[in-house]
Formats: C-alpha cells, sequence, structure tokens
C-alpha cells in the first residue's frame, strides 16, 4: 500500500477539519429549518461567520508586525470576484432551481462541485491536476450520487438543472478565486466573505417573504455559522495556500457523508446501505489523493508576495531587522532558481507543466 507523506500531505488535514466542521452543520440546521426559511437561515450562518471571525480579529488585537500578510490592493478584485460568484450568484442560481425541481435532484446535482472545482482549477487558472486527483473528484463524485440517491426522483434536461449545475459553477470558481488570495490572512478574507454573503442573503429572504426567527433560533444559527463556516473558511484557506483549489476541493467533498453520518444519532435517520457504500468510496477517494506524489525539476521565476513564513529553503531573502520572530509575514522576494523536490501546487508551485 502507498504510504501516506506527512511532510507533503499535512495540510490536507486542515482541509479535511473544515470539510467535517462544515458536514456536521447540515443535519443542526435541519433543526433550526423549521423555525427559519432556508435563504434566511443561510444568511444568518455566513453573518455568523463574519461577526465571529470579527470578534475573533479584535480580540487578537492588531499587532505592529502582523504573523499573517495584510490583503495587498491587488488582492481586492479577486475577493470581490469570489464573493460574487460564491456568495451572490450562487445563491440564486440554486433557490431558481430548488423552485424547479426536487429535493432528491438537487441533491444529487450538488455534488458536482467538487469535479468542477477540479475542472476550472486545471482548465481556468492552469493548475496542475495529476491523474490521481482526477480519479479521486471521479470516485467522490459517484459516493455523493449514491449518498444522494433517491430512486423516486428524475434528472431531466431542465433549466432549473441547468441552474442548479451553475451554483456548483460559481461555488468552484469562488474557490479558485479564493485560492488566488490564499497568501493573505485567512481569517480577514473569510471575515469579509461572511459578511457580504450573510448580508446579501439575510436581505434576499427577507425580501423573498421570510420572516426574522425568534432570539434562540437566530442566536443558535449566530453561533453555527461562526464553526461551521467561519473557522471552516479559515482552514480551508489555509489548505488552498499549500494544497491548490483541485486537492482542497477533493478533501472538502467529504462534507456531506460527514454530515449524514451525524445524522444518523442526532436525527434519528437510518444506517443504509447507500451511506455505507457511499463512506467506503469516499475514503478510497481520500486515500487516493493522500497517497499521491508529485516531484520533478521545476524552476522559480522571480518572485515578489507577501505571506506567512518561515525561513526554509524558499525563503532565504534578506531582512530589514524589523520582521519580528517566525513565522512572519512581510514583502519579500524570491530569486529565480530550479531543482527537484515533492511538491504541491502551493504560493510557490504554480508553474507550467
Amino acid at each position: 500500500m502507498t504510504a501516506i507523506d506527512l511532510k507533503i500531505q499535512r495540510h490536507a488535514l486542515l482541509a479535511l477539519v473544515a470539510a467535517a466542521l462544515f458536514g456536521a452543520s447540515t443535519p443542526f440546521a435541519k433543526l433550526l429549518l423549521g423555525e427559519v426559511s432556508p435563504i434566511v437561515l443561510a444568511g444568518l450562518l455566513y453573518l455568523g461567520s463574519g461577526i465571529g471571525l470579527a470578534l475573533l480579529r479584535l480580540a487578537r488585537g492588531r499587532s505592529e508586525r502582523p504573523r499573517e500578510a495584510r490583503l495587498a490592493p491587488r488582492d481586492w478584485g479577486w475577493l470581490a470576484g469570489a464573493i460574487f460568484s460564491g456568495g451572490v450568484v450562487a445563491p440564486v442560481l440554486l433557490l431558481w432551481g430548488l423552485a424547479g425541481g426536487g429535493a432528491g435532484e438537487t441533491s444529487l446535482l450538488l455534488n458536482f462541485e467538487g469535479v468542477l472545482t477540479a475542472l476550472v482549477a486545471g482548465l481556468l487558472f492552469r493548475e496542475a491536476v495529476g491523474a490521481r486527483v482526477w480519479l479521486a473528484a471521479l470516485v467522490m463524485l459517484s459516493g455523493g450520487l449514491v449518498l444522494a440517491y433517491d430512486p423516486n426522483a428524475t434528472l431531466a434536461f431542465s433549466p432549473q438543472s441547468l441552474a442548479i449545475v451553475g451554483a456548483c459553477l460559481a461555488w468552484a470558481l469562488d474557490n479558485n478565486l479564493t485560492r488566488k488570495i490564499a497568501g493573505a490572512d485567512p481569517v480577514v478574507t473569510a471575515m469579509t466573505k461572511g459578511l457580504a454573503a450573510g448580508g446579501f442573503n439575510l436581505a434576499l429572504g427577507l425580501a423573498l417573504g421570510g420572516s426574522f426567527p425568534a432570539a434562540g433560533a437566530a442566536i443558535g444559527a449566530v453561533a453555527l455559522g461562526f464553526a461551521a463556516y467561519g473557522v471552516s473558511l479559515v482552514l480551508f484557506i489555509y489548505a488552498l495556500r499549500h494544497l491548490g483549489a483541485a486537492r482542497t476541493g477533493a478533501h472538502f467533498s467529504t462534507a456531506p457523508f460527514i454530515g449524514a453520518a451525524i445524522a444518523v444519532p442526532l436525527l434519528g435517520e437510518p444506517l443504509t446501505t447507500g451511506l455505507l457504500t457511499a463512506t467506503a468510496l469516499m475514503a478510497a477517494a481520500t486515500w487516493l489523493v493522500l497517497t499521491e506524489s508529485h516531484g520533478h525539476e521545476h524552476e522559480h521565476r522571480r518572485l515578489a508576495h507577501a505571506h506567512r513564513h518561515i525561513h526554509d529553503e524558499h525563503h532565504q531573502h534578506a531582512h530589514h531587522g524589523d520582521e519580528g520572530p517566525e513565522p512572519h509575514a512581510h514583502e519579500h522576494v524570491h530569486e529565480p532558481m530550479q531543482h527537484t523536490h515533492p511538491h504541491m501546487p502551493d504560493l510557490h508551485h504554480r508553474h507550467e507543466h
């Protein structure tokens, strides 16, 4: 059996924990749906993530030399695109698709986000996506289809079906755009996305006739949003920084399986053959990505950027003396170099293949 290289794959744990937090939110959110409309609930969950992370940022203070890089002026365009695609376009398309499609059909189609994330990463953003990752994405998709399968649901070629797939594509684009700014402070990025997407979805839900829930339900939704959306997104962005969008997306695709497993004891849902089969496929897909090994001779072009780092093989730059202890974040320059070692498509390995 192929061994897992923990030095290379240690950041996959961040993506898997992010998936666990997000997946666990599904059964808990179901408990709130009796009191809150779906779009209003989505708004409160997103707002919970933004408000919680804003409080966390205030609590940790703003040091003169931060341990994470600030969002640069060039980053705001990527962030705006991520917010628009994932926080505005995707919910609108999903809402319109839900209005004309069945719940079973929607559950099946929503599993396409992981595969579409890999496709957008490889085709549009030129991320290196190997055969092992493609296979894992397809195996994970198969598991998701098994998990969501409803014999009474029918898949039809309709505008509503295309809208749901379009929502998955918008979220896939969101993932890849967020990867472009993964070197900046993930807390600030996730906070901004949460506040913007939360405000939009809450306003949309109320405009469509939803009502603001009672205080207890609202507080529960905000608290759940902080953990399941806020903390989860911070970990997701850290994983994007080190793994790239395709691999992070593949790991994050475990979220529905985790949610379904938690729903068994929490909501009394049955432990079915479909759930067990889907879980086995999820485990196989995760193993495929975790045991990937990618190494070859490659060239680093001159690069100037800012992000959290220590002085490893790729960070042998000059300092002014006021950067603070490691790990620290500051603008620095990478001079051209050529070498061979195992690597992932992280901030420093976005070369052509």
